[in-house]
């Protein structure tokens, strides 16, 4: 096999959940270019329509599949991979992209001046769940299919912030009272550290099954934010700006691929150096 062929997942099934998000569609792009088969799971069944015209316009005549489903249930992901089992035989990849992220940048008006002391426990629970509780009943339903297989791979996907913490000057606002600034949630950390301990708990697990689980780390995503927070942000970066959606793709298909067959456990960060700084 040559060293470009070794970039290649022709056939391959790889799951992406929050498939419809911005860097759901980019994580699809990958497996598209691969000439692999992607699988958009998201609980927005518009937003998951729009997604797969977008791709199928973009890559015509290669197949994309989509589910509304619901991660937090096993049932519901248990339908996804009894159908998919049905109609392919298999399944190879699992992308678990799937998170709350609350939009800082904007300040209250997105969602609200909460404090530490004020999160209220129901959207703790609920970005426990989809970012911790979803990924890990992914792994149950279709890591099991892979483990049976003797072959898969596994990437969680994580943030810059599951390596440090939040700076949270970026998102204050000057001239707004204290009160009513806002903060990156405890729960997006907490959920972005969890996913890393995931992937290092079952690349030990699996290590021997043929079942490959390491961590993706992007850093934040231009995209529409306002010049005051680009300009913070940018800041902290050595590279001096954030990141773009076409920066991920590769790096996600180089991970899906047999180019990485001896990684497994690792954690692969995309910055711009800020982490090191």
């Amino acid at each position: 096999m040559s060293l470009l062929e070794q970039y290649k997942i022709t056939g391959k099934v790889v799951i992406i959940t929050g498939g419809a998000g911005l860097i759901g569609r980019k994580h699809t792009e990958a497996v598209l270019e691969g000439e692999g088969i992607p699988v958009l799971l998201d609980i927005f069944e518009d937003s998951l329509a729009r997604a797969k015209q977008e791709m199928t316009e973009k890559y015509p005549g290669k197949p994309v599949e989509t589910y509304v489903a619901d991660i937090t249930s096993r049932e519901s992901l248990e339908k996804v991979r009894d159908d998919l089992l049905a109609k392919y035989g298999h399944i190879d990849g699992l992308i678990n992209n799937a998170a709350n992220n609350p939009k800082m940048e904007g300040g209250s008006k997105n969602m609200g001046a909460i404090q530490f002391h004020t999160l209220p426990l129901s959207m703790w629970q609920d970005d426990m769940n989809v970012g911790l509780t979803g990924a890990f009943l992914c792994c149950q339903v279709f890591g099991y299919e892979m483990e049976k297989q003797k072959s898969g791979v596994i990437i969680n996907i994580s943030s810059d912030y599951g390596i440090i913490s939040p700076n949270q000057k970026i998102y204050r606002k000057e001239g707004v009272a204290e009160e009513h600034q806002t903060i990156k949630p405890v729960s997006y950390s907490v959920v972005k550290h969890g996913i890393m301990g995931l992937t290092k708990y079952l690349a030990t697990y699996w290590g021997k099954k043929g079942v490959r689980v390491n961590t993706l780390c992007p850093a934040s995503l231009q995209n529409g934010q306002d010049p005051e927070f680009i300009e913070k942000l940018s800041a902290l970066v050595p590279m001096g700006r954030m990141s773009r959606p076409d920066e991920y793709p590769a790096t996600v298909l180089y991970m899906l691929s047999d180019a990485s067959s001896y990684m497994t456990g690792a954690t692969v960060v995309l910055d711009g150096g800020r982490t090191i700084w």
